[in-house]
């Protein structure tokens, strides 16, 4: 006979208090299989929610900040520490685990749904500040991770307690049970968020309403089949509180469309004529009309500016039409601003374009303003457009092919591109070309980022080409700007566009003497941008490939 105050044999389950007392059997309404059903269930639902937040905040730090690699590893590393923290924290709160879970779903669906909506607003707003608040974007992103984590970490050990008080078995069942239905829920949400929420309802309605669900599953979970738990005050407390967050997020919905038209305007200025979410990018055009110079925005950047695209375009396309150029081979360009020049040569038979984004490419067509400035050039019966991947493109396309290689793709610091600045890109582009053929590249800004336009120039050294780096300067700022996402005309900062003319032998940097005279370069301003780029030099650096991106 074993003594009252003796150790219980191993395998013993722990005493356990009265029905519905702490740690005791909780009194539900329903079956205990069933309600062990419904709070896997509401695992199932509240990992999805969870990492639908957490995607949504990689998204649009990617899309708001630029660098998804940096991006992606802030958010990551900083809601995994906090989700540590949140579960040991949690521990305190597993005698009153139904309110306590029930606190943290209602916290969790406010502070995730609308986490989208404050970071875009203090881009918007605040990000061309400056001074102390220059990163404060970047500082929110790092509460809103850590806040979220938090939550999500102070769920696992109060559902645990939960689960355990319908009906007790050992821990590593129960864990098992938590952890089946824990992955199987992020399975959903990660399949959710890019294949549902993104393309139907967009990065902000989308979080509103994963937090609208998360609420209604936490709330109806802990009031529905733990409300005998809490206190009268407790289950008051509760139902308000949740009746709160829906009442904030729903009223955030209705007012998102004119939240993001404001927030649009804060950061392109008022004169939007075209906003438009593409599977690929965000399009957004502004002037055009009644004398204004149009810009064209691509993921909240500048890309083309009416003011000074010419000084960008004319350095591209002429240096590289000296010489053959019957077949030109233009990667991006999908304004139709470089096929544009092009055109200008006689002698061309053929443009080739490939361009990823479709919508782009139907803008550059169909839109007055647009078209007017791409001089209609997608309507010539010599181009043929291609939406594709311009790196898939290559590895498909016939060997010696072209004459000239254009390619006009964005800046290589963003992480997306940079595999379209690659050993392995450069090696299937110089496989297109024919024999005397030239390669041209549009390789970043020089002044502001030395380092990964020499970057560019040795990869393709490093691919078998000969260089002739150059530059030229641009007279407005932002145009083809950095990495980072900065809001119009609030920069600055002095811009040039730096280029690299490429071929098999060492090519020579002059312009086609029996070809148009362009508006703006010259033979002279040409060699003095060759000089002032090779002033900046940086010796030594490595190739940049798939497997060890250099910039």
């Amino acid at each position: 006979m074993i003594e009252p105050h003796a150790p219980a044999p191993p395998g013993c389950p722990p005493p356990r208090s009265a029905p519905g007392g702490p740690g005791g059997p909780a009194l539900l309404p329903v079956q205990p299989g069933t309600g062990r059903f419904l709070v896997l269930a509401g695992v199932f639902v509240c990992a999805a929610c969870g990492l639908v937040y957490e995607l949504e905040l990689l998204a649009l730090a990617s899309y708001l900040m630029g660098d998804s690699v940096t991006q992606a590893s802030v958010v990551l590393s900083v809601m995994v520490f906090a989700m540590g923290i949140g579960s040991l924290a949690a521990k305190r709160l597993r005698p009153l685990a139904a309110a306590g879970f029930g606190a943290v779903e209602a916290t969790l669906a406010l502070v995730g749904g609308c986490s989208a909506m404050a970071l875009y607003a203090v881009f918007a707003w605040t990000g061309a500040w400056g001074g102390w608040w220059a990163d404060g974007p970047r500082c929110l992103l790092v509460a809103c991770s850590l806040a979220t984590g938090l939550l999500i970490g102070a769920e696992v050990p109060l559902l645990m307690e939960l689960i355990q008080r319908i009906r007790r078995q050992d821990a590593g069942g129960a864990v098992a049970d938590l952890s089946a239905a824990d992955y199987v829920g992020a399975l959903v949400g990660g399949l959710a968020f890019p294949f549902l929420l993104l393309p139907f309802f967009g990065q902000l309605t989308g979080a509103l309403l994963t937090g609208a669900v998360n609420a209604v599953v936490g709330g109806a979970l802990v009031l529905g089949l733990f409300r005998r738990d809490l206190t009268r005050r407790a289950r008051w407390l509760l139902m308000l509180g949740n009746a709160f967050v829906l009442a904030v997020l729903a009223s955030a919905a209705v007012l998102v469309d004119d939240f993001e038209r404001a927030a649009r305007q804060a950061v392109y200025g008022g004169d939007v004529r075209v906003a438009l979410r593409t599977e690929v990018q965000e399009v957004v055009l502004t002037g055009g009309t009644r004398g204004r110079p149009l810009d064209l925005f691509l993921d909240g950047r500048l890309r083309v500016s009416g003011r000074d695209e010419l000084r960008y375009h004319e350095a591209l396309v002429h240096p590289a039409m000296s010489g053959p150029h019957a077949r030109v081979l233009i990667l991006g360009g999908g304004n139709g601003l470089a096929t544009r020049e092009v055109l200008r040569h006689p002698g061309v038979d053929r443009v080739d374009v490939v361009e990823r984004d479709a919508e782009v490419v139907r803008l550059a067509r169909t839109d007055p303003a647009l078209s007017v400035l791409n001089q209609h050039a997608f309507g010539d019966r010599r181009v043929r457009v291609t939406a594709a991947d311009a790196f898939d493109w290559l590895r498909g396309a016939t060997p010696a092919t072209y004459d000239v290689v254009v390619s006009d793709l964005p800046d290589p610091g963003r992480t997306a591109s940079t595999k379209l600045y690659s050993q392995e890109f450069y090696g299937l582009t110089r496989r297109v070309l024919a024999p005397g053929g030239r390669l041209v590249v549009h390789a970043g800004p020089v002044a502001d980022g030395p380092r990964a336009y020499w970057t560019v120039e040795a990869t393709l050294r490093a691919a078998g080409f000969r260089t002739a780096p150059y530059r030229t300067a641009g007279r407005h700022t932002g145009f083809a700007a950095g990495p980072d996402r900065t809001p119009a005309d609030r920069s600055r900062a002095p811009r040039d566009w730096g280029f690299v003319l490429a071929a098999r032998t060492d090519p020579r940097l002059r312009l086609d003497p029996d070809g148009p005279r362009p508006s703006v370069l010259t033979e002279a301003s040409l060699a003095a941008g060759e000089q002032a780029a090779r002033r900046t030099r940086i010796g030594g650096l490595p190739a940049s490939t798939l497997v060890h991106p250099r910039y």
